[in-house]
């Protein structure tokens, strides 16, 4: 599942690279949303990006998780993995737009485009079944992942509230929020690791 959402998110974005009307109706516009109850936007904003570099990071991120976000969907839904995991980033892609839909809904001019949300809480879901493991910054720098996600959860929230540049450091925040309280939702044993990283005893 996660290798067919790639397929269609660079299919789709390498269209609308050269479609800009098309690349308008994709995006994420909140007072469109607002006003014309345009609710697709939540979810179709996800297939489009701003250039090559952002797709491919995005992208590129899911591609080096795919295996484990498997492995970890047939943990949480063994008969239904794939459609968990559909379930799973559809509901992050919403979910990690929301704060910036109440936030803009009567701003015309706010945008966004991007899968950002959903990879971060897919992500975040990598985390909490795995938080010793490393997970490699700039493909070299090795950091424990419950280390990582601290230090991105304090940068995204630290850069979204500064607002320094255009990008969406709000949905990166909330998708990787929603990612942690949608897998512990689904898979609430997962708390079990993380007692034990900080040396509790799931026993008690």
């Amino acid at each position: 599942m996660i290798i067919a959402i790639i397929i269609v998110t660079v299919i789709v974005s390498f269209y609308a690279f050269n479609k800009p009307d098309f690349f308008e109706k994709l995006s994420f516009r909140p007072f469109k949303i607002h006003q014309n109850q345009e609710y697709f936007r939540f979810i179709s904003h996800g297939l489009i990006h701003a250039d090559y570099m952002h797709l491919f990071f995005n992208m590129l991120t899911l591609y080096f998780f795919s295996d484990a976000l498997i492995g970890i969907s047939k943990i949480i839904a063994p008969v239904w993995s794939n459609t968990f995991l559909l379930v799973f980033y559809l509901l992050s892609l919403i979910a990690s737009s929301l704060y910036s839909y109440f936030k803009h809904k009567d701003n015309y001019s706010y945008s966004a485009i991007g899968a950002s949300g959903a990879v971060s809480a897919m992500l975040f879901s990598f985390i909490l079944f795995a938080p010793t493991s490393k997970i490699y910054i700039f493909f070299a720098i090795g950091v424990p992942a419950w280390l990582f996600g601290i230090l991105y959860l304090g940068y995204e929230y630290y850069m979204g509230k500064k607002q320094m540049d255009n990008i969406g450091h709000d949905a990166h925040f909330f998708g990787a929020v929603f990612g942690i309280i949608f897998t512990l939702i689904s898979y609430p044993q997962v708390v079990y690791g993380i007692l034990s990283l900080i040396g509790i005893s799931p026993n008690l």
